[in-house]
């Protein structure tokens, strides 16, 4: 018996579709980041990018548990003295709906070479539409 260990050229990408209506942030960003690096499949290979691509629709309609909307804080910084900016849940979501989820997936992922090339598989959106029809996305739920 020998491990199985996936190689570039043989991995075959799959797309999912997730919708996030009424679905708590962090269970969902739990989900879609396992996608993202293959961990839910059993071809997993720790090195290699063996995820699929994630389209996410109804990103606003995303909600957080408790008192997050008012509590929690995301942080913008311009790089001068200065120049950090602090927002609320609720005015990231009023700004840009997809920043939530983004954030919270990022989160979840490696933070090197391989986790950002995993991470640019996530295509997120504030609506129910997306361009991403052609590649006939399986639906997955929470």
């Amino acid at each position: 018996m020998k491990t199985f260990l996936a190689k570039n050229g043989e991995i075959e990408r799959k797309w999912v579709l997730v919708d996030a209506a009424e679905a708590p942030v962090g269970r969902l960003a739990v989900m879609i980041a396992n996608a993202l690096r293959g961990k839910d499949e059993p071809t997993y290979t720790p090195h290699i990018d063996t995820g699929k691509f994630v389209v996410v629709v109804n990103a606003e309609k995303a909600v957080f548990t408790g008192k997050k909307n008012t509590d929690k804080v995301y942080v913008d910084f311009s790089g001068y003295r200065g120049g950090r900016k602090e927002y609320t849940a609720d005015k990231v979501r009023a700004k840009n709906p997809a920043r939530i989820i983004e954030d919270a997936v990022w989160g979840m992922m490696p933070h090197g070479r391989l986790g950002r090339a995993q991470y640019g598989k996530l295509k997120v959106y504030a609506g129910a539409e997306h361009p991403h029809a052609a590649q006939n996305p399986e639906k997955i739920s929470l």
